[in-house]
């Protein structure tokens, strides 16, 4: 079983965003691709501010959305990561 973990890299970028943060985001999210493996110089990093599901403590949620430069679909297993709520 998995272990549960409260800082999601989604939940870190919407914090960094509110605080005012915005600039360190695209860095974070870079390092996240690296660990995985991934060469963050492939891929651009959109963010979408969007109102948070009923229920949430949080009023506003960030999306984060990656784009291959190179035109290709990203992976969609790497998307849903970047996301991940838990």
């Amino acid at each position: 079983m998995g272990r549960h973990n409260p800082y999601t890299l989604r939940l870190e970028i919407t914090k960094m965003m509110d605080q005012g943060q915005s600039f360190f985001c695209t860095m974070k999210v870079q390092d996240w691709l690296k660990e995985r493996k991934e060469n963050p110089d492939d891929y651009n990093i959109v963010f979408h501010r969007q109102p948070a599901p009923p229920g949430s403590k949080e009023v506003m949620q960030v999306e984060i959305e990656l784009q291959r430069k190179d035109g290709q679909p990203v992976d969609p297993w790497l998307q849903e990561e970047v996301n991940r709520q838990e």
